[in-house]
């Protein structure tokens, strides 16, 4: 039942593995990429809250805010203003901050594990958090905000679970990607057997549509906490940018630079974890955005994290706004998990990252 199984295999990193410092700073690229992203990320999100079955203006989407903010502006109708104030603009901050939130803790575990193709849910939080959001959706427990508190319960049980698992060895790459492995396999068989056992027609359907990712339950409390957790992941991360990139030229050499590489691991996976906990809990298991995006970030800014870290921020916000965008416009008044549609973007990509991996070498 888990939309995105962890990575099963590490390896020797390749010269052009994440966290690698074969790539020079392009300090310019970087800082014209970076204005654009400035530019179009409120744009997009302006206009993305326009996109949907009943058609909005952006003047009118400005009107609501306007009004919203104490600026003097006419009230829109008030069936116009809950569709910009409390449908579409949480939806619109959920994904960017999702996106955003997903991309970093992604590009920050390629560094530390040195592994292409570890993502935010390595560490097993995406299986827990389906456990969690089907134990309440099977029981009917009822409410958005209680689904949020069961899936958050579930990842942290579920890296509690890893923790726990690897033990003293939570500094090796290989012991947790394994422990992640088997506490996935752990928590997708329970949340299997929860279906089985006690699911209807109706509430299968529901929990299908959670564990593909999804954004449309979202509200203003999720937009709240997704801020937090996007916010705390990207300013801890940000900080330890120079130890990242110190982890390029392996543990041994990180630790004679003066870097403690058991500590600050130790402590990025738990806020890696606890950040992403948050995030998953409010959208779903969207996959595919924590392992791309931070893939083509790199190829376009270079490995050095001060830069990558907010590049991979902005740029995944970007990404996940506009798929979700799509999926709730390309088949209306059908609606698609956007899950779905990251998985039919991001598989194309990875696939053609990896080609111009084996090209390069």
């Amino acid at each position: 039942m888990t939309p995105h199984a962890p990575p099963q295999t590490t390896g020797p990193a390749d010269p052009a593995a994440p966290g690698t410092a074969t790539r020079g700073r392009r300090w310019p690229g970087a800082i014209s990429l970076g204005g654009a992203g400035l530019v179009a990320l409120p744009l997009s999100m302006a206009l993305a809250v326009t996109v949907g079955a009943a058609g909005l203006s952006i003047g009118e989407v400005f009107q609501s805010f306007a009004t919203h903010l104490g600026l003097p502006a006419t009230p829109l109708p008030p069936l116009q203003d809950a569709i910009v104030w409390q449908l579409r603009l949480p939806r619109v901050l959920l994904a960017a901050l999702v996106g955003g939130g997903l991309a970093v803790c992604g590009a920050v575990l390629q560094a530390l594990t040195r592994n292409s193709l570890a993502d935010p849910y390595l560490l097993g939080i995406s299986s827990g958090a389906s456990t969690g959001a089907v134990a309440v959706l099977i029981l009917g427990l009822g409410s958005a905000a209680t689904l949020t508190t069961g899936a958050f319960a579930g990842s942290i049980a579920a890296f509690c679970c890893v923790l726990a698992l690897a033990g003293t060895g939570m500094t090796s790459t290989v012991r947790v990607v394994l422990a992640g492995v088997a506490v996935s396999q752990l928590f997708s068989a329970v949340t299997s057997l929860i279906v089985i056992w006690a699911g209807d027609a109706h509430s299968t359907r529901s929990v299908t549509f959670w564990l593909l990712g999804s954004l449309a339950s979202a509200s203003w409390s999720g937009v709240a906490l997704c801020t937090a957790a996007a916010g705390i992941a990207l300013a801890v991360c940000w900080t330890a940018a120079p130890t990242l990139d110190a982890f390029a030229f392996g543990r041994e050499t990180a630790a004679s630079l003066g870097v403690s590489p058991a500590r600050t691991q130790l402590t990025l996976m738990v806020t890696i974890a606890l950040s992403t906990s948050a995030l998953v809990s409010a959208s779903g298991a969207i996959g595919f955005v924590g392992l791309v995006v931070p893939h083509a970030v790199r190829f376009l800014v270079g490995s050095r994290h001060r830069v990558l870290l907010p590049a991979c921020a902005l740029y995944g916000a970007l990404f996940l706004l506009w798929a979700d965008t799509a999926a709730r416009a390309l088949f209306t008044p059908q609606e698609i998990p956007v899950g779905v549609l990251t998985a039919l973007i991001g598989v194309p990509a990875f696939a053609a990252v990896m080609r111009r991996r084996s090209t390069t070498r």
